[in-house]
């Protein structure tokens, strides 16, 4: 009978350990697996604000060249907005860092992004028709080159503000760095700058 108790016994103990056991080692994979995740989207998200960081200084700097909103002007700012389109394809991907602070940067951040562009593009385009229609009716109406040299100042200012926006990811990506284990200086390295 004795016997019988210490192997009882010996089963209860085992099944309590197999138990915690595999009671530990799901949370040990489920935080490993949550770590992942994270640093995989600070990864991501580190480098899409790095890259348009610099694309945007790369506009900036060849808009002091030449037509300021010339075809390679354009074509960089449209890469910014792939850019900040693969944010959004990808920002599920946010809710992987546990930072709420940081999620909000990024986002507020990516959404001023896409708003200034879409003003930059926006005017670009009602600049072209104005420029038409002053072309048309000629130009001696002071209310069409009125509304051109405002439109013309709405895109300036939408441009500056791209800019002063992208000098605010410096912190962000550190931060982002961070987390990912890895620098995104890279790009920065890698591209010529005059």
């Amino acid at each position: 009978m004795a016997a019988d108790t210490e192997t009882l016994w010996a089963v209860i103990v085992g099944a309590v350990l197999a138990t915690v056991g595999g009671f530990a080692a799901t949370q040990m994979e489920g935080f490993l697996s949550r770590r992942e995740r994270e640093r995989s989207a600070a990864l991501l998200f580190g480098e899409i604000l790095s890259v348009i960081e610099l694309i945007t200084k790369l506009a900036d700097d060849s808009r002091g060249r030449g037509d300021p909103y010339g075809p390679f002007t354009m074509r960089l700012l449209r890469s910014v907005r792939r850019e900040a389109d693969a944010y959004d394809r990808n920002r599920e991907s946010l809710f992987d860092l546990r930072d709420g602070k940081v999620r909000a940067q990024i986002h507020a951040l990516m959404v001023r992004f896409s708003l200034t562009l879409e003003g930059v593009f926006d005017a670009t385009a009602e600049i072209a028709a104005a420029e038409n229609e002053l072309k048309a009716i000629g130009p001696d109406d002071p209310t069409k080159a009125e509304r051109l040299d405002g439109l013309l100042e709405t895109r300036q200012s939408a441009f500056d503000f791209l800019v002063e926006t992208a000098a605010e990811t410096k912190p962000i990506v550190a931060t982002l760095q961070k987390l990912a284990k890895q620098s995104f200086e890279a790009y920065a390295t890698v591209v010529p700058r005059p």
